[in-house]
């Protein structure tokens, strides 16, 4: 079988950069500056919300295509500050925290039989795969329907990475938020959670996906009958 070679990877980004800007920072920003003698609850909450804004714009027009995690982290803030601005109860925070992974997870699923299931925007796509290579074999072995089998209990996987993201996100958001919404007390406790987010719930959540990738690559492997070094993208080996 003739190597097809990789298509040049798009430019490398920071996820890390993307998480300190749409999570960290605003975590911050509600946690040290939302008393009185600073921005205050309500101009702590904008601020917080127009960075993660700022960052997706910001990105789009460098790259000119959405970045999930800048998306991702825009959207969530920006619920939490208009929940914050409508001053409710804590508990609707906690079911914010849990919908917006619990939906991703149900939208996984949805279009998982699609022509363009919304796992290859997570895992089956040229930042992490070789995929004119993968392809190419995939044709040559007659594999496609075994590949579109493996594709779907790759992304129950990715799924379930999800729903468990909702739920520790509920758990903490109940045990966190006490104080009554529309308080310095109340902002800091959502700087705490949002910071808290990312060892209790971002790291397994990662665990989970690496779990879904090496699942993925291996049957890949059996598929395509190439190694992985064939696989994988040689920037990330």
């Amino acid at each position: 079988m003739e190597n097809v070679p990789a298509q040049p990877a798009s430019p490398p980004k920071s996820q890390i950069f993307e998480l300190v800007v749409t999570v960290l920072i605003p975590g911050a920003i509600l946690s040290k500056l939302s008393a009185e003698d600073w921005l205050g609850p309500v101009n702590a909450l904008i601020l917080a919300v127009s960075i993660p804004l700022a960052y997706a714009i910001w990105d789009f027009i460098k790259v000119r295509r959405l970045s999930f995690i800048a998306v991702l982290g825009f959207c969530n803030v920006l619920l939490t500050g208009g929940l914050g601005l409508a001053k409710v109860d804590g508990i609707w925070f906690a079911v914010k925290e849990a919908s917006v992974p619990s939906v991703l997870g149900f939208v996984l699923l949805w279009t998982a039989r699609s022509e363009n299931p919304l796992v290859k925007t997570f895992l089956y796509n040229d930042k992490f795969l070789n995929i004119p290579a993968v392809e190419s074999a995939l044709e040559e072995r007659k594999n496609k329907i075994q590949f579109n089998k493996l594709l779907s209990v790759t992304t129950l996987f990715l799924a379930c990475s999800f729903f468990l993201s909702g739920l520790l996100n509920f758990i903490l958001a109940i045990l966190i938020l006490k104080s009554p919404s529309g308080t310095v007390q109340f902002n800091e406790e959502l700087g705490k959670m949002n910071i808290l987010s990312y060892p209790v719930i971002v790291l397994p959540n990662i665990i989970m996906m690496m779990f879904a990738l090496w699942y993925l690559t291996s049957g890949l492997k059996k598929l395509t009958g190439l190694e992985l070094q064939g696989i994988l993208k040689q920037e990330n080996l």
